[in-house]
């Protein structure tokens, strides 16, 4: 397989495995978020309604596209994604992959709802932290910052709102609905008795677009997982995306030259005149390469990786020298700019990209996993957030706030905590109900505790085994 050394190939075939676990990992972590309310409520039998989310998680992969996928992949430093040393870069993959699942399992263990994303990021960083104590690291690059402190602010503020718009929805559904409807939506419900049709249609729609939605979100995060192991591993196949004729790059370079020569780089900051000048060098080498002679139209394996680090260092690189208050770009400077970088006909649409068998992998893993394990978390979800039993309205409010915070992260290529979200609007709804002391005060202190301490564990546990791999690869 791709002309490896046996060695190679089994450490390829590891750390791809190690990428789905953590997948199937994810689905039976998750999918209690998705099922709870439909469970408790009665809308759907547990085997029914976790088959139920395994088919539209499933379906969210296949469909969620690549943007969150490829924000996972660029939180870490460009000299980490081009190492040319094989071994390193299966001591990075498998550093953050069993962090991350040896977090997720532990959570689980204890019925805790933990948040995949925050558990992934924090490996993520992990990672770029011990890179930046190797001696071979002579750029002193960790992590990407910016990208990072954005994922971060996400998963802070998703949370947050998910809590505060669940209290807003409950209130606008008490003063809007009729008597009759809000006896229906806001009483307990019966025993082995399911709820009437319009109530359950709508308990059964939010679960869907829950289940949906975490796929096209979270499904990401493995697809960018399992780009890193490519890339990483063979470089040559996956570096950049091969079906595309490179000579295409040419129209993209020349509207950046076009923008890079308007620029006066006197106004420019020291770093960002700095950053202009390596700019404009990969872009005359690029330029020389797609004009070159191509066998098949293709760039040839050995350049694979180094066009790959170019193309990442001038998108780097133009975002900061765009920033600076000394470029001054007009808007029109700014959109050919923008689209010469594109991820849809720009130099990123030769990097940001992934097989559909990677995302097709990626969808089975976490159907599969969302078919399993879940009754650990659903039983937290369902009984031990809040003091009284779920009522529909509660249930349907928090889905349907989740539903839509991760579909906006996903429109916006931001990673979102599915569990974080959904738990924060249940408990959203019961403070709506009976105010905060409709709470149990150990449940959301754990959930609080897991949230606090997942980062720093995280990361803790992908620098401690990456130094480790390292050692011993």
């Amino acid at each position: 397989m791709f002309g490896l050394e046996t060695d190679v190939f089994i450490l390829l075939f590891i750390s791809l495995f190690a990428a789905c676990a953590f997948e199937f990992v994810n689905g039976f972590h998750d999918t209690a978020n998705a099922v709870a309310t439909v469970i408790y409520t009665n809308s759907l039998k547990p085997t029914v309604a976790v088959v139920w989310s395994g088919i539209c998680n499933f379906t969210g992969v296949l469909l969620g596209g690549i943007g969150v996928a490829m924000g996972i992949v660029n939180l870490l430093p460009v000299e980490l994604l081009v190492d040319q040393n094989v071994y390193h870069s299966v001591a990075m993959v498998l550093a953050l992959l069993l962090s991350a699942i040896i977090w997720n399992l532990g959570t689980w263990y204890f019925g805790i709802p933990s948040s995949s994303s925050h558990t992934l990021i924090g490996s993520i960083l992990g990672v770029g932290l011990a890179f930046s104590t190797l001696p071979e690291n002579t750029s002193g690059a960790a992590v990407n910052w910016d990208k990072a402190i954005e994922t971060g602010e996400a998963l802070l503020l998703s949370p947050l709102l998910g809590f505060s718009l669940a209290i807003v929805l409950m209130f606008v559904l008490r003063r809007l609905s009729s008597e009759e409807v809000k006896t229906a939506l806001f009483k307990e419900p019966k025993k082995n008795s399911e709820p009437p049709t319009w109530i359950r249609g709508i308990l059964i729609l939010t679960c869907s677009l829950v289940s949906f939605f975490h796929g096209s979100n979270d499904g990401q995060k493995g697809v960018g997982l399992i780009m890193l192991i490519l890339i990483g591993i063979v470089p040559y196949h996956f570096a950049v995306k091969s079906d595309i004729d490179p000579r295409l790059m040419q129209a993209n370079i020349t509207g950046i030259e076009q923008t890079i020569a308007t620029l006066d780089s006197n106004q420019l900051s020291p770093a960002n005149r700095e950053r202009l000048v390596r700019t404009r060098s990969e872009l005359t080498e690029l330029s020389k390469l797609v004009n070159g002679p191509l066998v098949d139209n293709k760039i040839p394996n050995e350049k694979r990786l180094d066009v790959r680090k170019d193309l990442l260092l001038i998108n780097s690189n133009m975002k900061n020298i765009t920033a600076d208050e000394g470029a001054n770009l007009s808007s029109s400077q700014l959109a050919v700019l923008s689209k010469s970088l594109s991820e849809e006909s720009g130099l990123r649409r030769f990097t940001d990209y992934a097989p559909f068998w990677v995302i097709l992998m990626i969808a089975v893993s976490l159907g599969l996993g969302t078919m399993i394990g879940w009754r650990r978390i659903v039983v937290t979800v369902g009984e031990k957030i809040g003091k009284q039993h779920l009522t529909y309205a509660q249930g349907a409010s928090a889905e349907l706030v989740a539903a839509t915070m991760i579909g906006l992260g996903t429109a916006l290529k931001l990673p979102i905590s599915t569990t974080h979200v959904l738990s924060s609007g249940i408990a959203g709804s019961m403070v709506a109900s009976k105010g905060i002391k409709n709470l149990q005060a150990d449940t959301v202190r754990n959930i609080a505790l897991a949230w606090v301490l997942t980062l720093p564990v995280s990361v803790l546990l992908s620098f401690t085994l990456y130094i480790f791999f390292r050692w011993i690869l």
